[in-house]
């Protein structure tokens, strides 16, 4: 675990970058600091591994004050991540990896072998290791500098914006990735960003700072999103909070209807008849074709020869509400095909399915938003606004 006691950070010239913070961060999951430039997060983070020193407070590491440890001993048990990874642009992508290690005694063939695995578990291709950093994509490089800073297998991993500098594609594939493998590492994680569709996405609980290095709310991201602790948690999380927090909503429990699908070699003529405007089309495996509208059909012959539109799928017992909503609107049916986990239809769900899912989602959040606990005192989630005013 790691606390922060009352901590600020104060710079010759009057600068406050962290004032007063408190929080912990627990063991194994993922802490996001995120806010706006200059509210402090990055030199929250780096306190930390001691690149910088508080003014005041204390930095607890499993309860020792990290100003107690040697730098580079404290550095070499925690991993860090920056931005465009920070490699070293004169060694192999192998020998990048098995720097850490190597500095602590690893021999080099143990160190060699350790990154390679690691190579393996952040999704590289083991064919790159003999290559250059310039050799390989942003992407690519971000990747390694996630298995450098878990070499050694440190118990706590550092992240300051680590995919700010990729586009959004690869981003999107950086962060599941992050997710895969902290599910299996079960890591102590504290990231930074300014993106807040970031933060509720990788964190299990989401600090948000505001300028001048004030924690302003500390709670999970579903929370977070339906009960803002104040009018700059609400500004800064935007006026769409409402469809993210429908990220957290399962999409596992809505209903389906396997009555509107159809294969592709059926014959139209059966369809002829249906009240119902549209009609999935799927293969021969059962994965989805597109859309076909009823009024439209021909009089013979099958569905591969109508024309068929757009189409959205979300995994069922996967996915969210928000992607099954996704899915939908993508759909000129406004419904949205479930597929399973090798991407074959299991069935519809409607608009009317949705409108119901949507309208119990939104009695939960105004149930949430309108609890109060009293129970909570700083440092807690949802007691960030006590925390940040001493109390």
């Amino acid at each position: 675990m790691i606390t922060f006691d009352r901590v600020t950070k104060r710079y010759p010239d009057g600068t406050v970058a962290v004032d007063d913070l408190s929080l912990e961060v627990p063991t194994g999951g993922i802490t996001v600091f995120v806010g706006p430039s200059g509210c402090g997060k990055t030199t929250s983070l780096r306190m930390i591994n001691r690149m910088i020193d508080p003014s005041e407070g204390r930095v607890l590491l499993d309860g020792v004050d990290v100003t107690t440890v040697d730098p580079p001993t404290l550095r070499r048990g925690i991993g860090y991540v920056i931005q465009q990874a920070g490699l070293f642009p004169h060694r192999k992508i192998v020998d990048n990896v098995a720097t850490v290690p190597q500095l602590l005694g690893w021999d080099r063939r143990k160190a060699r072998d350790r990154a390679m695995e690691l190579l393996e578990r952040v999704g590289l291709d083991t064919g790159l290791a003999n290559r250059y950093p310039f050799q390989l994509s942003g992407g690519q490089q971000q990747r390694v500098g996630v298995a450098r800073a878990l070499a050694a297998d440190p118990p706590v991993l550092l992240m300051d914006e680590p995919f700010s500098a990729v586009d959004p594609i690869v981003r999107a594939s950086l962060q599941d990735e992050l997710l895969r493998l902290q599910a299996e590492l079960h890591k102590t994680i504290v990231f930074v960003t300014h993106d807040i569709d970031e933060a509720v996405k990788l964190g299990d609980r989401v600090a948000v700072l505001q300028v001048g290095g004030h924690l302003a709310q500390l709670d999970d991201p579903a929370t977070l999103l339906a009960r803002p602790a104040d009018g700059f948690v609400r500004e800064f999380l935007g006026r769409d909070r409402g469809i993210r927090r429908l990220s957290f909503v399962p999409g596992a429990g809505l209903g389906l209807r396997g009555d509107l699908t159809v294969p592709v070699s059926a014959d139209v003529a059966s369809a002829r008849g249906t009240a119902e405007p549209w009609l999935a089309v799927v293969d021969p495996d059962g994965g989805p074709l597109g859309w076909a509208a009823t009024a439209g059909l021909p009089e013979s012959g099958t569905f591969e020869a109508v024309p068929l539109a757009p189409y959205g799928t979300f995994v069922r017992d996967r996915d969210s509400l928000r992607a099954a909503l996704d899915a939908a609107l993508l759909s000129p049916s406004g419904n949205a095909i479930a597929v399973d986990d090798s991407g074959r239809a299991e069935g519809v769900v409607t608009r009317e399915v949705l409108d119901e899912a949507l309208v119990l989602a939104a009695r939960e959040a105004s149930r949430v938003a309108g609890e109060t606990r009293a129970d909570e005192g700083p440092g807690e989630a949802g007691g960030a606004r006590e925390a940040a005013d001493g109390r």
